[in-house]
Parts: structure tokens; sequence; C-alpha cells
């Protein structure tokens, strides 16, 4: 795990020194180690995250000179081991012990397919000194980030934005795609874009290979699909089919490491599921953590109840976190500085926070990220599956912020245009390859959505601290096992219902049988007090004002009854307002 960039220079030698300023903009996600490698018109940056063979043959930029071949790599292979036997048998010798050479002669043997061969999270630059050629590519879920910006000088990729623009010369020009995407689908902006004109994402399960000269090329090598297997399983097949899956996705990121890795315990079943089948594959107690924040009339503001049950009922070593308002105010525009992009969830900073105390213990988790994406677990899909009309009437309503409308009065005439969400949407939603309309949501989320979101944000606040967030319930065979099963199946006593029954006598019952919940960080959903003199702080800065991007009138009325103003989801529309702006204060100003 660790934070890559670099720069292929079309017309000579690269700029080292921008590549330097790239580098070191990446330490948080790498503390471990940095390195940097110059070829011809090619540099690589490198900040280490050890993890799996932590001496320094494993560092990167990793160079096979006598294959030609260079490599910078962020994330974890985790059948890399049987990989690496296959490639001995067939005369591949090897100088380090870990998943980065691994990939670097998979390449060698298979060219690009390799990529059907990797299980795990990865994003990578391979430089092929042959060929003249830099290969980049993106895990199959997009787990693991890759920007990149591209001009007619020069190709540079990094695994964050503010690695970009610590190389210069970047257009920050909001780009009005992705700000009426930012808007309408709570702060996922999907691939290509982002909020930044200059600024570009390679999409999950792409990958894209850029010539000296150049020349640019962008393909699909992954497919989700959403459709029922041709022999058809029986209940208890798919239940047995599940729980071998989710046993293995587990076992692989318990295992796969050298050293120890934690669980991140909300006390809900998806947490809880990993902390009990982490038990089993690790020898020793597994570390545990919970974070927990103010109570507000409406809501409280942990679930420390049910995470303490899970961890006496499971033996962990376990570490329990509770944060004032104050310090998570104090401390919000810090998490916002390390966001990648603008990310309007009111759990980053709770992630923010814990990352900060977790780093103290261990340096990679497991987090249930994806479980109610891929079993369906949200409330909303109950709601989607008994409207009436198109798959776009069923599914805007309940989902999107606000209608395009709405987000015309916010937006001042220069960002005015067509309604570009809701085509994209219905684009996705009407693409082959799924079932039934349940299908489609659940491709959609698990293919386009998620990552700009929840994936997005527990690598951007985790990775901050230098922690590996690994996500079991995003094991591609896993998701692919649960997009092929019958809705109705998933859907049973109000959803997730393979895992609540894998769970069913594992768990505590009443974290079984408990109302679902969410991350609960109450200040930022009933804004009110110093949550909202911060936000009309912003909101009524200079520097916003100057930047025209809201109707001032849409402000002052969001300010007049903030708590008046929510999404379908439950989200605030002041604070999506507030965090683009802090965002673009603290990162791109």
């Amino acid at each position: 795990m660790c934070g890559i960039c670099g720069e292929l220079n079309h017309h000579g030698r690269p700029d080292a020194d921008a590549v330097g300023r790239m580098t070191a903009r990446l330490a948080r996600r790498g503390p471990d180690a940095e390195g940097r490698h110059i070829d011809g018109p090619l540099a690589l940056g490198h900040r280490r995250l050890a993890i799996i063979d932590l001496s320094a043959h494993s560092a990167q930029p990793m160079v096979d000179a006598e294959l030609g071949l260079a490599l910078v790599f962020n994330g974890t292979i985790y059948n890399y081991r049987e990989l690496r036997a296959e490639l001995v048998r067939v005369g591949y010798r090897f100088f380090s012990d870990g998943d980065t050479e691994v990939i670097l002669k998979a390449y060698h043997a298979w060219g690009t397919d390799c990529l059907l061969r990797l299980t795990g999270m990865f994003a990578f630059a391979l430089w092929d000194a042959a060929r003249q050629g830099l290969f980049l590519a993106r895990d199959r879920i997009g787990i693991k980030p890759l920007y990149y910006a591209a001009t007619p000088e020069r190709f540079r990729f990094a695994s964050n934005t503010q690695a970009l623009l610590a190389g210069g010369g970047i257009d920050t020009a909001i780009d009005p795609v992705a700000l009426h995407h930012q808007f309408t689908l709570h702060g996922s902006v999907p691939a290509p874009y982002t909020i930044l004109a200059g600024v570009r994402k390679l999409a999950p399960g792409h990958a894209m290979w850029v010539e000296a000269d150049g020349r640019m090329e962008q393909w699909r090598y992954w497919w989700l699909q959403a459709e029922r297997p041709v022999d058809t399983l029986g209940e208890q097949e798919w239940l047995a089919a599940v729980r071998e899956g989710l046993h293995q996705a587990v076992h692989r990121r318990q295992v796969v490491a050298d050293v120890p890795v934690g669980v991140l315990l909300s006390g809900g079943l998806d947490s809880s599921l990993l902390v009990a089948l982490s038990a089993r594959a690790s020898g020793v107690p597994v570390k545990t953590f919970a974070i927990g924040f103010e109570d507000a009339p409406e809501e409280a503001g942990d679930e420390f109840v049910y995470s303490d049950q899970v961890a006496r009922t499971f033996a962990t070593e376990h570490h329990r976190f509770r944060i004032r308002n104050d310090e998570a105010l104090a401390r919000l525009p810090e998490a916002v500085a390390e966001m990648a992009e603008p990310m309007v969830s009111q759990d980053n900073i709770g992630f923010y926070l814990l990352g900060e105390q977790v780093h103290r213990h261990v340096k990679a988790v497991q987090s249930g990220q994806g479980a109610d994406e891929t079993f369906g677990g949200y409330f909303w899909y109950p709601r989607m599956q008994a409207a009436a009309g198109t798959d776009l009437e069923r599914f805007a309503p309940l989902y999107f912020d606000r209608t395009h409308a709405e987000y015309l009065e916010m937006v001042t005439g220069r960002y005015a245009g067509d309604d570009v969400t809701a085509s994209l949407v219905a684009a996705r939603l009407a693409e082959p390859g799924a079932d039934e309309f349940l299908d489609r949501v659940w491709r959609l989320d698990v293919g386009m959505l998620m990552v700009d979101d929840p994936v997005k944000r527990i690598d951007n606040m985790m990775m901050a601290w230098g922690i590996e967030a690994r996500v079991p319930f995003l094991d591609h065979e896993l998701v692919e096992l649960a997009l092929a099963m019958p809705p109705a199946l998933k859907m049973r006593e109000g959803g997730k219902w393979p895992l609540k029954a894998i769970a069913r006598g594992l768990l505590p019952d009443a974290v079984l049988d408990r109302p679902k919940g969410y991350f609960p960080v109450p200040a930022l959903r009933f804004v009110r007090g110093p949550f909202l003199a911060f936000m009309r702080g912003i909101l009524r800065s200079e520097a916003c004002r100057r930047r025209g991007l809201y109707n001032p009138a849409y402000v002052e009325r969001l300010l007049a009854a903030p708590e008046r103003y929510t999404t379908p989801l439950g989200g605030s529309k002041l604070w999506h307002l507030a965090l683009l702006e802090l965002w673009l204060q603290r990162v791109v100003d």
C-alpha cells in the first residue's frame, strides 16, 4: 500500500523537480520510505507503506533491468504467492518476496492480460523500456485510486489530486459536468471526470497505454454482470457459496500480510461479521477499533452498545474512542484537506479521526465497505422496487440529492446546463447484462457510484494516516457471486438476508436484530450552533463570493433554515455547499 506518481514527457527529459514535489505530497500515504527512478522521458515517484516483504528488496520504484521494466504499485495482490509459484515453474527468478515483483513478471509473461490473473486491489504504472510505453491499470472495483493529467507536453499520474497539483501546470477550472454530478450523486463524480477540468481518473476495471509521443489508449478489461447463472442454485446452495466466498475473502485479507491486520468495528452486521471470521483466521486476538461522537436529541452519536458486545464475544483487543463536537469541528478542515476529491458523507471526519488512533496500533485494517451495495442493505432499495415508472423514474427521486430544477437555482448562470447526471444514470441502467430492476441498480451502485463514495472515503481517510484498508466484501469474486443472486433472496428480512443467515448463531442476536445503523456524526446531519456558524463563514467568505459558483439567494435560504433542507438520503444540503467550497479553499486555492 503506497502512494505513486510519475511523468512521461513527450518531448524530452521529465521534470524531476515536479516529480519530487509530487512524491513529497504523497508522504502520508507511504510514511516508510521514498524512491524515485528516471529512464529517458519517464520519471517515477513512490512513497512506501510496507505491508508485505518489509525488506528493501521490495522497495519501489521496482526496476527489473533484465526484463527492461520499472513499476510503481499501490495495493495488495492477495494471490501473489500462487502467481509467483506459477511464474517460477516457467523459469522466472525472483529477487524479492513481495507482490510487487509478481506484477512485473506477470506482465512480462502474459502482457496486459496479466490483469485478469490478479486478485486484489491495485493501481499501478509500469514502464516498458523496449516499447517506450507506460501501462497503467486500476483494479476491477476501483478500490485503489489513479488520477492523471494529460497535456500535449506530458502525461502525469498520481494517487491523489493533491500530488498532481503539487507538480504544477494543472487546469483548476471547475468542470461543469462534474459539478452537476457532485451535487446530484452526493459527492460522487464518476470517472473519467473530477471537479477540476485538468484532472481525470481511470475508471475501475480499466487500463490504459501511453506512448512516449503522447498517444493514448484506454480499454475496459472487466465487466460486472448481474444475471442469474444457467444452472439455477437452490437457497442453501446460494448460502453455502456466499459463506465460502466470504470466508475466503476475509482469510486472504487477514493472513496475506507481514504485519498485524486489525478490524474497524462499528457494531453493525458487516463489521461484526468481519471480526468473527477474522478471529477464526488469526492465531492471536484481533485488534478492533470503534469511534463515537456526541449525541444529538434526534440521534445517538455512537454504537458502542453493539461493538462492545462483539468485542467481548470474540475476545478482541478492543479500542474505542469518543470525540467531542468541538474537536470534530476543529479537525474538519484538516480532514477535508486530505480528500483527493470533495466528499460530502458525514462519516469522513469519523474515519479520519479514527485513523489517527488506529495508526498507533496497526498498519492495516479490514473494513465493511460494499456489503450494503452488493447484498441490498440500504433502505432505499425496497422503496425503489415498489415505485412505478421507468428505471430512472424509480431511481432518481429516492437517490438524487436535488432535482435538475433545484440545481439550476443553486448555481450561477455560467454553470447552468443540461441534466447530464440523469442522462448518465439512465444510460448505465439501460446497459445489457442485468436481469431485474434491482440487479440494474446494484450494478450501477457497485460499478460506478460506490467507488466514489464509501470506497474512496475509506482509502483517503485511512491512507492519510498510513493505514492500508482492506475491504473483503469487495473481493471481486464475492461481488460477482452477490450480483448473480436473485434479488428476492437478498431482500428477504429487509435486505442482506444471506449475510444475516450466515451470521445467525455466530454473532450476538442483539447485533443481528437491531435496526440498521449508519456511521453517526449527528452534528453534520443536524446543523446548528458552532457547525452552522462554521458553514456560514465558509459560504459568506470572500473566496466563495469571488468563485461565483453559488446563487447567493439559494445559499441564504439554506442558511436561514438548514435543517429544513435535506436530501432524500438524509444529508444536509448546506453541508454539501460548504464542503465543496472548503475543499477548494484548502486544496486548490
